[in-house]
């Protein structure tokens, strides 16, 4: 058996006053899930908790995200959350807190057979 990625989703969320980059990037992932209705551990005979399901967070603070909060967003699959630099934080004119904007990969593989 040998474990492949099987699909790639990209998300995209902001908190626009409160600096939470939780918020935001939970935002992002119910973006990203929100663009897929496969069923893909049924295609390949798989129960849906076998899935491997990799999150990419990009946020300009990736300490700031608890990461339970994402995983917990996710009803099924072995879920692992990667916070990173990235994403963007957008100044205020008015001098608050910036606009936090979150991006996200969402990567889902299974253990599957190798063609041979």
């Amino acid at each position: 058996m040998t474990v492949k990625r099987l699909l790639t989703e990209f998300g995209m969320g902001s908190s626009l006053r409160r600096q939470d980059y939780t918020e935001a990037a939970s935002r992002a992932v119910r973006d990203a899930l929100w663009h897929n209705s496969i069923n893909l551990a049924e295609l390949f005979g798989k129960d849906k908790s076998e899935m491997i399901i990799i999150v990419d967070v990009a946020v300009q603070q990736p300490d700031q995200i608890d990461v339970g909060t994402l995983t917990a967003i996710f009803p099924y699959g072995q879920v692992t959350v990667d916070p990173v630099k990235g994403g963007l934080d957008v100044p205020r004119d008015d001098g608050g807190n910036p606009t936090v904007i979150a991006n996200i990969a969402i990567s889902v593989a299974l253990d599957v057979e190798d063609a041979a």
